[in-house]
């Protein structure tokens, strides 16, 4: 049963602590479930009710070292039963006969994925927390301002419709692309929105396995296809917007046959059974993840193409830095929120981010196009791939999130 995060009421004599994390989503989440025994007093802000929140059924794909990491708080026994699981990847260029498959004996474990839904982990981390002494849940809550001096942040919040000012050591953004927390900060961003959208959906199939994680690249645009329980999978399919917006138009019959055409009838019948959903996809990376008593993470520093499923993955690798950072700095009664102290998480993490930034970028710009020569080193890139095991077995690390700096949390885990 989910429970149920606390509302403070408007009476409440006093709202300070350590730390206020904006965003209950699950990379914020996530940041207070590996903060839970550091002795921080935490309040966590979040718009929506927990129903609200735990209603949202989109799956994302986990890497291994996020389950690592989830391990490591102590959630991922509630979360395995109730998640897909892939042993294999197979990677191709639309209908380009050579294929590179990715399989358990290049990566220690027994998985080389998972693909969990939104309510599925959300609700663990709040079970998790629901007894959580150091904690205080506000929510459903709005951040109106942020003041900031040299010691201390004093965040103004709507709480049933009344102000309560919170004074705090250190202010993390984990609202989203379209962070408020950024924007008050005047952090500035780069990247560019790109030409396609996503089109999000769940199907369930006939085929006689369900273990295969798909990457198909069109010229259009990759298509992901992610394993679910029950013979389910989500997909999500890039495309020009406008195709984008007529695959989400298509009556349901002929959606599903060009969708047959393009998974290249490996799932067997196909039945949709949810509704399609489309978003914009755009790269940007923030100019800095940290002022003074203040740090962004997930979304809000980062944003990135859907290819590989890496978007959540950084974030949670994101907050389990920050969380070990902090945690540190807390032992050694260093203040949390300045900037020598939050340089040691951006230190850390933009620079691993760019790079998977980049990574995304350059997939998506070198698969989604027919220009002779670019279609001529891709499908040498694949050849390579197939043939050569450590250039497999770095992409695969790379895509994995194993290849960079690993969070304590993951490392007591490691097999």
């Amino acid at each position: 049963m989910l429970a149920q995060p606390e509302t403070i009421q408007a009476d409440s004599c006093s709202l300070d602590c350590d730390l206020v994390i904006v965003g209950g989503g699950i990379v914020g989440t996530t940041l207070a479930a590996a903060l839970k025994d550091s002795g921080l007093k935490i309040i966590l802000i979040e718009a929506r009710s927990p129903e609200v929140t735990a209603q949202k059924t989109q799956a994302y794909a986990f890497s291994p070292l996020s389950s690592r990491i989830y391990e490591g708080i102590g959630i991922w026994q509630d979360i395995f039963p109730h998640i897909g699981k892939y042993q294999h990847i197979s990677l191709s260029d639309a209908d380009y006969s050579q294929k590179v498959s990715f399989e358990t004996q290049d990566l220690p474990g027994e998985h080389l994925g998972y693909v969990a839904q939104h309510n599925v982990v959300i609700t663990a981390l709040h079970k998790y927390l629901a007894d959580c002494p150091n904690l205080t849940w506000l929510c459903p809550a709005e951040v109106a301002n942020v003041k900031t001096d040299k010691s201390i942040s004093k965040v103004e919040v709507k709480v049933n419709g009344e102000k309560r000012l919170i004074k705090t050591k250190l202010v993390v953004g984990a609202d989203g692309a379209r962070s408020h927390i950024r924007s008050l900060a005047g952090i500035k961003t780069r990247g560019w929105k790109y030409w396609q959208s996503c089109v999000a959906f769940t199907i369930k199939h006939t085929a006689p396995e369900n273990n295969t994680a798909f990457e198909r690249f069109w010229p259009s645009g990759p298509m992901g296809v992610l394993p679910l329980p029950g013979n389910r999978c989500q997909i999500v399919w890039t495309n020009p917007h406008a195709d984008a917006q007529a695959l989400a138009e298509l009556d349901e019959s002929a959606f599903l046959a060009k969708l047959q055409t393009y998974t290249g009838s490996v799932l067997g019948e196909l039945e949709l059974v949810s509704q399609r959903q489309v978003f914009p996809v755009q790269l940007m990376q923030c100019d800095r993840y940290i002022k003074s008593r203040l740090a962004l993470i997930g979304d809000a520093a980062h944003c990135c193409h859907p290819v590989g499923g890496q978007g959540l993955n950084m974030g949670i690798r994101d907050a389990a830095s920050l969380a070990q950072i902090l945690q540190a700095a807390h032992q050694q009664t260093q203040d949390i929120g300045t900037v020598k102290v939050l340089k040691r998480y951006e230190n850390w993490r933009k620079l691993e981010n760019l790079a998977i930034l980049g990574f995304t970028d350059l997939l998506d710009r070198l698969f989604s196009n027919n220009w002779l020569p670019v279609v001529m080193v891709r499908r040498l890139g694949l050849w390579m791939m197939s043939y050569l095991k450590p250039l497999r077995i770095f992409a695969l690390r790379l895509m994995t999130g194993l290849l960079g700096r690993k969070p304590k949390l993951a490392m007591s885990n490691e097999q």
